[in-house]
């Protein structure tokens, strides 16, 4: 089974903010697999799906960002699921709006959900998808600004974003990761 994990924050306040890129892909993951992300489990919104041959687990952790490593481990110790088979999908200020970034390892980068991740997991590998919110004008709290929500201007090239990091997963499903960086990182 691969499990698929978008990053984000539960709640209307923060459904179109910068930092709910993740659940953004998942819900479009969702749209794309005829499928619902609405059962609670794991402390997140969960989903279930059959991509081909592929069981496909999607995963929305409701405990706010800094803490999604608890759901992740939570769902982890339950089906004995592998970091192999994790996909974590994020928002990233490192990567401007409209394009996506994939790596299978790294540091956390300041990005207090990836560290929580880390923390519970108990290792830096597992295969991201970063969704670029890009960086904040000076004099923006970066707290402030992942908060907020898209410009008007940015939301055609977000939806793209999102398009593409949806189809980076899909490839991803019968494809190494290694593959599917080489195929949708080159893009960029």
């Amino acid at each position: 089974m691969r499990w698929i994990v978008g990053l984000g924050n539960p709640g209307s306040t923060y459904a179109s903010t910068r930092h709910n890129a993740g659940f953004m892909v998942i819900d479009e993951l969702a749209r794309r697999f005829n499928t619902d992300v609405t059962a609670q489990k794991f402390k997140a919104l969960t989903g279930e799906a059959k991509v081909g041959d592929v069981k496909v687990a999607l995963l929305k952790p409701m405990t706010y960002m800094n803490l999604s490593g608890e759901s992740l481990r939570a769902f982890m110790d339950f089906y004995k699921a592998k970091p192999e088979d994790l996909i974590v999908v994020y928002d990233d200020l490192d990567t401007e709006v409209g394009r996506i970034r994939l790596r299978y390892q790294g540091s956390p980068g300041g990005h207090n959900g990836i560290k929580s991740i880390i923390q519970h997991l108990n290792t830096q590998t597992f295969n991201r998808v970063r969704v670029g919110i890009s960086r904040p004008e000076p004099g923006w709290a970066i707290s402030d600004y992942v908060l907020s929500g898209f410009a008007k201007s940015e939301k055609e090239p977000l939806q793209r974003s999102i398009e593409e990091a949806c189809d980076a997963i899909e490839y991803a499903l019968t494809h190494t990761f290694e593959q599917t960086m080489a195929k949708y990182n080159a893009k960029g």
